[in-house]
């Protein structure tokens, strides 16, 4: 047994150096252009529009038509969330869009905070920025940059953004107070989606650093989770020394040692730095992977094939709502399958960073994963509850951890 334990050890030791050699230590910040046809000539209009949330009778009426014409088929017997969203609790989804939801008070509560659109490298980049409406004397705001994931947007962090401008009048702390910038990735919302083939979160990352410029910062904290958490890495990659801090509530670490230690570690975990948490929320790891290859699919067609999912998806208002909302219920707790109603690795990152990690995310990193990929790791917590969506979920927990790493980073 201990020699198969060891010839597996080296034979992992000897993979892992020859796939997760780190060829530099930053990313090119490179151009691009994305918008339609060829770059102009002429240089790129960069001004910052206001923007509003706008919806009107017609577009209002046609959705109606298409909710009344909706045909569904009927669940599993007992199947609850087991098989994606069960269409009988989905009547009630519909029931409630159709006939209760006030979507007129729904574009007021969007338009809630200032929106505004500038052109970045071929497109218009959509995004709120939210000033403190009370600062206290002699201080001044950090800026802190929030991004989204999928199937998320911008709207994920309205709940969150008072406890972070306004602390004072929501039970915190003033110590720390920040002017945030929710912008909308490429394609997602109110932002244009690239007419160009290749664009990746390192252009989105490089397009946020432009925002962010463009608004005056030179040096920002900047915060993300799913495809948030990815471009976030990517801009701590590509111009570290604008990067006060990143703070994370997921991230993507594939390639490491410790992904090797997973058959190892239900019996060493204490031999590779696994705490007791850690062991609670990593194993049995058959469990977790399998539950990886069930939440899964949808990232495969929406990685080789998305312009014909989105066909179905732009048609179909029901189908969207289906396809979002159970992302919503699963990836908030795999349990709530359980329910009727549901209820790219790259280099290292030196910037400081803080890591927030939730109980019910997709997948658990300990501590030791997490310093893999960023060494400078000055915040690790362990949340109390919370999973994938945790500025919609647990906005006040969210908040504290973020001016916890903040406080900890001026400090230093």
């Amino acid at each position: 047994m201990w020699l198969e334990i060891l010839l597996a050890s080296v034979l992992g030791f000897v993979i892992y150096w020859f796939v997760s050699k780190d060829k530099e230590e930053t990313l090119p910040l490179e151009d691009g252009w994305w918008g339609p046809g060829v770059r102009p000539t002429a240089g790129e209009d960069k001004s910052i529009r206001p923007f509003k949330v706008e919806t009107s009778d017609e577009e209002i009426n046609d959705l109606h038509q298409r909710i009344d014409r909706v045909r569904l088929t009927p669940p599993l017997e007992d199947s609850r969330f087991h098989y994606g969203f069960n269409s009988n609790y989905l009547k009630k989804i519909i029931s409630y869009w159709r006939n209760e939801f006030d979507w007129r008070k729904q574009v007021e509560i969007l338009n809630k905070y200032p929106h505004f659109k500038t052109k970045i490298e071929g497109l218009d980049i959509h995004f709120i920025h939210v000033k403190p409406p009370n600062l206290p004397s002699g201080q001044t705001p950090k800026p802190l940059l929030m991004v989204h994931g999928w199937p998320g947007s911008f709207y994920e962090f309205y709940k969150i953004i008072p406890f972070l401008t306004d602390p004072k009048n929501h039970g915190l702390s003033d110590e720390h107070v920040f002017e945030v910038i929710c912008p909308s990735i490429p394609g997602y919302s109110f932002s244009e989606a690239s007419s160009k083939k290749g664009f990746n979160s390192v252009a989105t990352a490089r397009i946020f650093y432009k925002l962010m410029l463009r608004l005056g910062f030179q040096k920002f904290y900047i915060q993300g989770g799913d495809w948030g958490a990815l471009i976030c890495t990517n801009m701590a990659q590509l111009v570290p020394s604008h990067i006060k801090g990143l703070h994370l509530n997921m991230a993507l670490i594939l390639r490491n040692f410790y992904t090797l230690t997973l058959p190892l570690g239900r019996c060493f975990g204490g031999l590779f730095g696994y705490t007791e948490r850690d062991m609670e929320l990593i194993y049995p790891f058959k469990k977790i992977f399998f539950s990886l290859l069930r939440e899964s699919g949808y990232l495969h067609i929406q990685s080789t094939k998305p312009d014909t999912v989105g066909c179905a998806l732009n048609d179909s208002p029901v189908g969207l709502a289906a396809y979002i909302l159970e992302k919503f219920s699963t990836w908030t707790n795999s349990e709530f399958r359980d329910l009727e109603d549901g209820g790219l690795e790259r280099l290292k990152v030196y910037v400081p960073t803080g890591f927030a990690a939730f109980p019910c995310e997709l997948m658990h990193l300990p501590e030791k994963w997490v310093k893999t990929k960023y060494p400078n790791l000055i915040s690790y917590s362990y949340m109390p509850r919370g999973g994938h969506f945790a500025a919609f979920e647990e906005p006040e927990l969210l908040a504290q951890d973020i001016r916890k790493f903040v406080g900890l980073q001026e400090r230093q």
